[in-house]
């Protein structure tokens, strides 16, 4: 992402503030999920992921020797840029030091012009994966730990390939988040020799899916991938494709990910499959074991990116030592990647008297953090089959 060279004075302004004192016993943390709309029976395990690592720092008393993490929850709408923006100020006058979200793409870019850009305040999300916010002016204070869609859709042209599809129809929900995802799908089959027979847009909130899923089903392919979410148009397009006796297998990206999918599908949905950001090894393991004790599902989609985005904000803090955004947001990149002494979940104090000693750290956390340039996660993804009505991991790429 580009960098401006001048601040705002909205940031000037914060830096001479409350951010400034870095001696304050008390920092915020603000999270901004869609805890209503399109993806809700995701984001409130998100926002636990997130404040499970913040409870992690505060009970380590390590952090500026001795601060606590306050978070404070409020609602995106997923794709309610009013709301977001809305909410997101009263973030920035309640104090907040960093934001973790938002979640869906378009309303992270909202926040992120609207609020976050005009107050000097660092966001990193845990799931917004446009790949138009890769080129989006930032200031150097956007970050995410989920990989952008443009990986996605080369991902998911070699799931397609491998399971001998030739041909896919395709419909996306009709926002920033689906249009680039239905456009790196598409290029990304075709490079590989696909067809793709028809892109077609759907929009969230309908009743009634049938004209949709009738001109889908008249371009023919082999799959139909829905690029959609699965608590709203996404899965209305997979009920109607099935009512119609369509098709019976559905590719599913990232946003059709989660387990209310085939709840509210049935066993019509065994046999579909598709993608998700997540990573194998022995972070994941950890972090889903400290999850289940805590209470809350850690392998539920964008949970363990929301947990290491808050372990990056709090990391680059005290790296930096300070809880001023224009400062830390400088020591990100150099706590995320290599060289360094490996970390993960359950490891933040460690991590945190380490830097305090002055040592280098390399935060791997639950899901492989690496950022191969400012903002920019290089990612893994989990390949993902419904098999007996529950998702099940059957690779990684």
């Amino acid at each position: 992402m580009k960098k401006m060279l001048m601040a705002t004075t909205a940031a000037a302004l914060v830096a001479t503030g409350a951010f400034a004192e870095s001696h304050s016993k008390e920092v915020k943390l603000g999270i901004i999920f869609g805890f209503t709309g399109p993806i809700e029976s995701l984001t409130g395990h998100m926002a636990d992921g997130a404040e499970m690592a913040m409870k992690e720092v505060t009970d380590s008393g390590m952090l500026m020797d001795g601060m606590t993490v306050t978070p404070m929850r409020v609602d995106s709408g997923c794709i309610d840029n009013g709301l977001a923006v809305s909410n997101a100020e009263r973030l920035i006058a309640d104090g907040v030091a960093g934001i973790v979200g938002a979640d869906c793409s378009g309303v992270t870019g909202a926040v992120l012009q609207n609020v976050a850009i005009p107050n000097g305040m660092v966001m990193i999300s845990p799931s917004a994966t446009s790949p138009g916010l890769t080129t989006m002016e930032d200031n150097g204070l956007f970050f995410r730990t989920s990989p952008s869609d443009a990986r996605e859709g080369e991902v998911m042209a070699e799931i397609l390939q491998e399971r001998g599809v030739k041909s896919i129809a395709l419909t996306y929900t009709n926002n920033d988040y689906g249009k680039g995802l239905a456009d790196a799908i598409e290029s990304s089959f075709k490079a590989v020799g696909g067809e793709v027979t028809i892109v077609a847009a759907h929009e969230d909130g309908k009743a009634d899916y049938s004209a949709e899923v009738g001109a889908l089903a008249s371009a023919g392919g082999d799959l139909l991938v829905v690029a959609g979410y699965l608590d709203q148009g996404g899965a209305g397009i997979i009920k109607a494709a099935l009512d119609a006796g369509a098709w019976e297998q559905f590719g599913l990206p990232g946003g059709m990910i989660g387990e209310a999918l085939p709840e509210n599908i049935g066993p019509d949905l065994n046999g579909s499959y598709g993608q998700i950001a997540g990573s194998d090894g022995e972070g994941i393991a950890t972090f889903e074991k400290m999850a289940e004790e805590a209470g809350f599902l850690g392998a539920s989609p964008y949970t363990p990116e929301s947990y290491d985005a808050v372990a990056l904000l709090l990391l680059a803090m005290q790296a930096s030592g300070s809880v001023d955004p224009a400062v830390y947001k400088d020591s990100i990149l150099d706590v995320a990647n290599a060289p360094g002494e490996k970390i993960y979940p359950g490891d933040l104090a460690k991590a945190l008297e380490l830097i305090k000693a002055g040592t280098d750290i390399d935060y791997v956390g639950a899901s492989a953090v690496e950022l191969i340039g400012p903002g920019e996660s290089a990612g893994t993804y989990r390949m993902i089959e419904v098999k007996d009505g529950k998702n099940e991991t059957v690779g990684f790429k």
